[in-house]
């Protein structure tokens, strides 16, 4: 028998325009996701108004929200089709149909009739778009979630995590917000519940579009290369006629199983922070804060800029202290901080104490989920990466999208909000906590 895959390992060169491409690419794709998800949070007012109309303003936003859940809870679907599809053929024909098909739907908002013109068929149409952008949505992750950090080097792996899947996140809300303080501008007052929140919608095509441009010049990920030579070769030696188990049934054998359910004690914990602090800010300062959308889109712009830092900072410290530290320091602060940046927002007396309030709730909302992509990178083989990263994410995500429904919907009215924000913020830092020093320290581990 030949010895092809011992003797002459494949290897594969990365300039450094490649790297800078992926990077790029990662980045980009995963901002323009969650672009395309946050104009429905900024928008959630006329939204909730246009298709799930309510005497009662908690209950209209919380139907909003559950369509928004409704898309969440989609990922993992995407997960499975998209991540195995990643693995098995390669990272970047997935990125690439994922972001666009996200950009389409999102689009296609725009063109919905509302509940006034339609009736009750306006929601449903609503309800089967938010479906299938979950599915493309969930798709996004398996890709962006690895190229990236499999086209750089170790040192670099913790900032490139905080740079996606926070950086990308917070540059995602930035376009958002600059494209809600564009539609506030253009369609003011009692025009942007008409024309405005449709506009925002439309505004999706320009993902898919730039997202096209920059994926057609991205190289595949060089660590899956690798991997998919070796692959063939040894099927080669071996006369393998038959295709090796998917990955998806490789997760799920009992090897894995313990990893994926460990796994969701930081990913629920992370995204739950997240969805409840950067997600659930539009309302918060719209239907709590009374600002105009204008004022808000300025506070926005300024926390998803916080966003950014934090996550930046806290995905490098990562490499320093270890994943697992990272997240028991964020952990330990989001305990104390969260709770009390929500129940301050009520008792500031300018603009300027809310909009700092934003900033931090932002900030910190952001930092505990900096390190969770590449936690999630190391604790996959290449062969099983973007389907394990994926579905983690997005199970743990998916728990988390929800909150803001729940959140909506034990409130009862505007005033009690933040004070259940302030409580649900405890209860999933804690469930964020007990994952901290439960998980293995992962860092190196990559390769």
């Amino acid at each position: 028998m030949s010895m092809t895959g011992a003797a002459m390992p494949p290897t594969v060169g990365v300039t450094g325009r490649q790297m800078a491409i992926a990077i790029v690419a990662s980045c980009l794709g995963w901002s323009l996701d969650l672009f395309d998800l946050f104009i429905l949070l900024y928008a959630a007012p006329a939204v909730g108004a246009a298709f799930f109309p309510s005497s009662r303003p908690t209950l209209s936003l919380a139907a909003v929200y559950a369509s928004f859940a409704v898309t969440v809870l989609m990922r993992p679907v995407g997960s499975a089709i998209f991540g195995s599809y990643a693995d098995v053929h390669g990272r970047k024909n997935a990125m690439t149909i994922a972001v666009v098909g996200v950009g389409v739907v999102t689009a296609s908002f725009g063109l919905l009739p509302t509940i006034a013109q339609i009736g009750v068929v306006a929601p449903a149409l609503f309800l089967v778009l938010r479906l299938v952008q979950g599915v493309f949505v969930g798709g996004v992750v398996a890709s962006t979630h690895t190229v990236g950090t499999e086209s750089v080097p170790p040192r670099w792996r913790g900032f490139l995590s905080g740079l996606i899947g926070g950086g990308g996140g917070g540059l995602g809300a930035l376009l958002a917000s600059a494209v809600f303080l564009a539609a506030s501008s253009l369609f003011p007052g009692d025009a942007f519940s008409v024309w405005g929140w449709r506009f925002m919608f439309f505004s999706g095509l320009s993902s898919s579009v730039l997202g096209f441009l920059i994926f057609k010049v991205l190289e595949e990920s060089p660590v899956w290369k690798i991997m998919d030579e070796k692959r063939a070769a040894v099927r080669a030696d071996l006369a393998l006629a038959t295709r090796t188990r998917s990955p998806l049934r490789t997760l799920f054998a009992s090897g894995y199983r313990n990893v994926l359910l460990v796994n969701l004690l930081i990913t629920a914990g992370g995204g739950s922070a997240y969805y409840l602090t950067s997600g659930f800010m539009p309302t918060l300062l719209k239907v709590v804060g009374k600002i105009s959308g204008a004022t808000a889109s300025l506070i926005l712009i300024a926390a998803s800029a916080g966003a950014i830092l934090a996550s930046l900072l806290f995905g490098t410290l990562s490499d320093w202290l270890g994943r697992r530290t990272t997240f028991r320091v964020v952990g330990l602060v989001n305990l104390v901080l969260l709770p009390a940046l929500f129940l301050a927002i009520p008792n500031t007396a300018s603009i300027q104490q809310l909009a700092i309030c934003a900033i931090a709730l932002a900030f910190l909302g952001n930092a505990s989920y900096a390190p969770i992509l590449i936690f999630l990178n190391e604790r996959f083989p290449t062969a099983l990466r973007a389907s394990g990263t994926s579905l983690s994410w997005n199970l743990g995500f998916a728990i988390g999208g929800t909150m803001p429904t729940w959140v909506s919907l034990s409130s009862g009215s505007p005033v009690n909000l933040p004070l259940t924000l302030a409580i649900f913020s405890v209860v999933v830092t804690l469930v964020f906590l007990v994952g901290s020093f439960i998980v293995p320290e992962t860092r190196g581990r990559f390769d």
